[in-house]
Order: C-alpha cells, then structure tokens, then sequence
C-alpha cells in the first residue's frame, strides 16, 4: 500500500479558483475600461455641442459682449510682449498708478496669452467659448461624479435656463473661469478632499477678485454637513481661508493687492460712495428677471417640489446647491452680476433635489422590467424622465440661444473710437495723458491705442479713492460745469489733448467757447481737442 498523497485535485481546483479570480478581474478591468471611454467619449460629445452652441453665440457678431473684455486681451497682449509683469502707466491718476498697480486679473491674463496670437478680438471671443465650455464641463463632472441620472442633459441645461446668463459667459473675463473653480470646490468638498482647497483658494486669488466666494461656499458646505449630517468639521473652511491668505501675502503685487481688494469690494458691497458705477453692480427689476431668466427661477422651484415630493431628509450635497442658489440669489436681487452663478447653481439644485425621484422610478422600472413580459411597455417608462428632461430642454435652449445671439448683436461695434485713437497715436508724443470725458470709454481707448495714457478707467472709484477732490472735479468738467475747462485739465490733470464722445453735449458747449481748446478731429463717434497758449 502507498502512502503517496494524489494532490492533483487539489491543484485543479486551486487552479480553477485563480482561473475565476482572473477571469473577475479581467470582466472588472474591462467594466471600468468602458465606464472610462463611456465618460471619455460623453465628455468629448459635450464639449463639442457645447462649443457649438456657445460659438455659434459669440460668432454671431464682430463685436466683443461687454466692454472690458478690450482691456483683458489688450493687457494679456502686453504680459506676451513686454512680460508677465509690465509697467502699467495708463491710468496715473488713479490706484491703479503704476507704482500701486495690482493685476487682479493675473492668472486670467496669463491664460488669455495663447489667444494673443493674430486677431486680437477673435482671440477674445474663443476664450469666452472655451473657458465658458470648461465651466459647464466642470458642472458635468461634478454631477457625473455625484451619480446623477441623465448628468449631460442636466448640464446642457445650463444652455437653456438663462439668456443673461449665457450672455455674462460669452463676455472675454474672468466670471466663467470663477464659475468653474466654485463648482470644482463643491467637487472636493463633497468627495472629502479638504486639503485641495488650500490650493484652489491660492489659486483662486491670483486668478480673480471674487475669491471671498470660495470661502462663502465652504463655510455653506459646513454648516450643510452639520445640519444634514450632524457632523461640524471646520477644516474645509479653514483650508480654504489658509489657501486665500496664502495667495494674498504671496503674491507678485502685494501689498497693494490688499488695499485694491478692500477699495474695489467696499463700495459695491456697504455702498461707501455716490460715485455711479457700471450697470452690473445695480440689479435687475422684476420684470427683467422674468424676461432673461425663466427657466432658471423654474429651475429652482422644482427642485423645492421634488424635495415635497421625496419625502425625505435632504443630503448634504442637495442643502449645499439650495443654500448657494438662496445665497447667489438674494445678491442676484443686489446686483445683476450675479447672474453669472444664480442659473448654474438653481440647475445644480434641481438635478440633486430630482435625482432620489429619478432613481426610485429607475429602479421601479428594471424591477417590472424583470415582472413584466411586456417589455416594450417597462422601456417606455424607462424613457418617462429622460423624456421630461428633454421637452423642457430644447424648446429652453432654442429660446435661450436665440435670445443671447439678438443679445450680443446689440453689442457696441468693436470698431468704436478706432480712428480717433488711431489719430491720437499719430499726432501726440507717447505717454501723453489724454483727458476723457467718460470712464467707461478707457478700455477701448486702451485697446486700440496704448500708445496714449488716460484719466480713469475699468472702474470709476479707482480715481475717487486715489484723490476725491480730483475725481469730484473731474465729474464738474466733464458735465460742462466749469467755465474755460482747458486751463483746470491742464493744470490739475496735466493732459493737453481731451477725447470726448458726442453725448457730452454740456462739456462740448464749454470747449467750443474756450479760446484755449482747439478742435483738431471730428467723426461720427469722437471729438479731440488740444490745448493750446494764446
């Protein structure tokens, strides 16, 4: 009799099993493989309409959405030729003189430079599509992540729940790549990657001056945790405070960055001054916010019933996008501007608020799917949300993209002041400080000729906060209150060339009876006088 022990059934067996374990691996690498490409190629898809729809916008006019979107890549333009750094001499007589000059655009201008290549202005409108896709892709990301159903129709909704909306997003500035650092946020306070904050709050800093946004959203996302989850953890809020005190210390323009930030925030926020500022600091009456921003209001209505209707406690990242949306609401109400977050953040809501109801039908389907010999009629219910989703969506985003075109084919042709500025530039040495009759005319004064220097520009406190008495009479010259104005606009304001638009009927009446003011251009759009001794 053998004592030989026959293991080879062990050996098949332990073979079996590392056969199954490979074979689970392979079907799981495969599954994930996909579930990649899935997200790869929908994102890629998404991206492509989304540069349609919104290039499609912005190329429906030559001419740029907004006004400062001329100084942006005319300075962006500059940092390329002259340095990431460049003297700033064109506004002297306000903070923003060259030796308390404070880019608060920086990281913007840095990644405006690659559009600097050729057409200015067309530069300027692909940067408003592309930077305006990243953001609405990082609204995608941010719900694919979160598993909300149907994520890509959610984020296509941005196309469709506001004109104004789309409108401050084709805009060449900064606001649609603040909307993208806020939702990235949202994606790592949600997901517990607090410490990240502390580099997006630096980076947040030098790229925008809306950074005290960043700590409003972790502070809401604190007290959302707390109240969803019991759980009070400060960390994010400090990460994020640590991050932007960071980036203000170290920081190419400090110190002045600090006093920029408290004289350009102050008189928006507490209304410190009566100097009157650009339009999108006062709000929109009622019948506006109705006309330009339905879907968006609907937005956030419905997901107020959808969370009625779960019956349900709301989870952390559903009170986070309520309280934004109440929070960008109510300074919607303050100021117009924020329009650049109020849609996006009611959509968010809305997409977290319906999702437990989209899931719960979801999984009541498959559940008759597997019941039900009737297949046809368990994959038409199968179609009921994404059906809903889509009826509201076409008809909203063909209102939408119709409305932003007539919108931005409205805009001021990009052409204006071009040749009198032209004509400056020939005609008065370089540097030479030119006396303009309007703020809100520098930034395409700038772009068409840094040839010149200018009185006050980009922001009309700039020049109050840096002499109040000059700014006061600077506004008595410019409405034709001042008798004999050349000998003050050269005295004070040491400037001997004025430009003027051909509003400022007062200030033309009082130049025209000064013997010293001498009319050397006229068009259709300008006036330049030079000073001259008798």
């Amino acid at each position: 009799m053998s004592n030989t022990v026959d293991h080879s059934g062990e050996a098949k067996s332990y073979q079996s099993s590392q056969s199954f374990r490979r074979l689970v691996g392979l079907w799981f690498v495969r599954r994930f493989q996909q579930a990649s490409l899935t997200r790869i190629m929908t994102a890629v898809g998404l991206a492509v309409v989304l540069i349609l729809l919104l290039g499609l916008i912005q190329f429906s006019s030559p001419n740029l959405a907004g006004n400062d979107g001329y100084y942006h890549i005319k300075l962006a333009y500059i940092m390329r030729t002259e340095g990431l750094k460049p003297d700033f001499p064109w506004l002297p007589l306000t903070i923003l003189n060259p030796r308390e000059f404070y880019d608060h655009h920086f990281l913007y201008h840095v990644v405006l430079i690659p559009f600097t290549f050729g057409d200015l202005r067309i530069g300027a409108k692909l940067s408003a599509v592309l930077f305006s896709t990243l953001a609405f892709l990082c609204v995608w990301r941010l719900l694919d992540k979160q598993r909300v159903p149907y994520a890509s129709l959610w984020t296509l909704g941005l196309m469709a729940v506001s004109e104004a909306f789309i409108f401050r997003m084709s805009i060449p500035r900064a606001q649609s790549l603040s909307l993208a650092v806020l939702v990235i946020g949202i994606h790592w306070l949600l997901t517990k990657k607090h410490t990240r904050l502390f580099l997006l709050g630096f980076i947040y800093v030098w790229l925008y001056n809306a950074f005290p946004l960043l700590v409003a959203v972790t502070g809401i996302y604190v007290v959302a945790a707390w109240l969803s989850e019991r759980q009070l953890d400060f960390r994010p809020l400090l990460y994020s405070i640590a991050g932007i005190t960071v980036g203000l210390v170290i920081n190419p323009y400090f110190p002045y960055n600090i006093t920029f930030a408290f004289n350009h925030i102050t008189p928006k926020i507490f209304d410190t001054t009566a100097v009157s500022v650009g339009t999108e600091w006062f709000p929109y009456n009622t019948g506006q916010l109705l006309s330009n921003s339905p879907l968006a209001l609907v937005a956030f209505i419905s997901g107020t019933l959808a969370l009625g209707l779960a019956v349900q406690r709301m989870d952390v990242r559903t009170a986070v996008t309520f309280l934004l949306a109440c929070m960008f609401g109510f300074m919607l109400f303050q100021s117009r501007r924020f329009i650049e977050y109020f849609p996006a953040f009611s959509l968010m809501f809305a997409a977290f608020a319906w999702t437990p109801l989209i899931n719960r039908s979801i999984i009541r389907n498959q559940i008759h799917a597997l019941r039900d010999q009737e297949q046809s009629r368990t994959k038409l219910k199968r179609l009921v949300p994404v059906s809903l989703l889509v009826i509201v969506l076409i008809p909203g985003i063909w209102l939408t993209f119709n409305q932003s075109k007539g919108t931005l084919q409205t805009s001021t042709p990009f052409h204006l002041y071009a040749n009198a500025s032209a004509w400056l530039q020939a005609n008065s040495p370089a540097g030479e400080r030119v006396f303009q009759t309007d703020w809100d005319d520098f930034p395409r004064l700038f772009f068409h000729n840094s040839h010149n220097t200018y009185l006050v520009g980009l922001d009309p406190t700039y020049m109050q906060f840096y002499d109040a008495e000059l700014y006061d009479h600077w506004v008595e010259i410019t409405q034709g209150k001042v008798d004999i104005p050349s000998n003050a606009i050269s005295a004070k304001f040491g400037a001997f060339y004025v430009f003027t638009d051909l509003h400022h009927q007062g200030f033309i009446d009082q130049a025209e009876n000064d013997p010293q003011l001498v009319e050397v251009y006229r068009d259709t759009e300008a006036v330049i006088y030079q000073i001259v001794s008798n």
